[in-house]
């Protein structure tokens, strides 16, 4: 029978995690080197949830040294990896291989330095409530349901968790403290699902300043005499 979420979670949950930073990336990994897409979960990783490392290199290795048959896989008993491009026979290999680079990062404490996202998994993984603005609010049918940008971050603000509010302006500040170009800051808007321009006469990293500039004006004063 199919597995429950806490099953799921238990015995492949950060092996997921693993599978989806590899999504529209080549599965390129060499014994030398970890490709981009484990270089971008590592990097992220080590920041955020440095505990899940070990618990992600059990997973990996217990799934390639126990691969499922096509009927358990067709009964919901295992978890399906998602292709990643290369062939059925090379998959368990290339699932050690993993396995092996994740070790060699805690063992060695190899963290892979600080930079800006290098795929859209680190993009979402690293910016998830801007992911979740641009996305949801910025979509190609954004001018039919909003006379304007300011419009659209206004009815964000007012469906939104005040909390969630603030975890996405301090999101907008840290993209902008990357330092982008105009090119690279409006590739980035893409790759979190903004499918619309900026509004003239904005550049991606102005308009970002000011919706940051609007968030912090709609936001809830607090101190002595405030309560919620």
């Amino acid at each position: 029978m199919p597995m429950n979420p806490l099953e799921h979670d238990q015995r492949y949950g950060e092996l997921d995690q693993v599978m989806r930073a590899y999504l529209g990336q080549p599965a390129d990994d060499t014994e030398q080197a970890p490709s981009l897409a484990l270089t971008a979960y590592l990097r992220h990783t080590w920041n955020t949830r440095p505990w899940s490392l070990a618990i992600a290199e059990s997973q990996v290795r217990d799934y390639a040294r126990n691969p499922p048959g096509r009927l358990r896989l067709r009964l919901g008993e295992f978890y399906p990896v998602p292709d990643v491009g290369l062939p059925e026979p090379d998959i368990q290999a290339w699932l050690f291989l993993v396995a092996d680079h994740i070790k060699r990062s805690i063992e060695e404490g190899a963290v892979p330095p600080p930079s800006q996202p290098a795929t859209r998994w680190e993009w979402h993984a690293r910016f998830p409530e801007l992911a979740q603005l641009l996305g949801g609010w910025f979509s190609q049918d954004m001018p039919d349901e909003f006379d304007s940008h300011g419009a659209a971050v206004a009815d964000y603000v007012t469906g939104t968790e005040a909390q969630l509010v603030a975890r996405l302006t301090g999101e907008i500040h840290e993209l902008l403290a990357l330092d982008l170009d105009e090119a690279d800051c409006a590739s980035a808007l893409a790759e979190l699902g903004m499918e619309v321009d900026p509004p003239a006469p904005y550049a991606p990293s102005a308009w970002l300043a000011d919706v940051a500039e609007q968030l912090v004006r709609a936001a809830p004063e607090y101190g002595p005499g405030h309560t919620r």
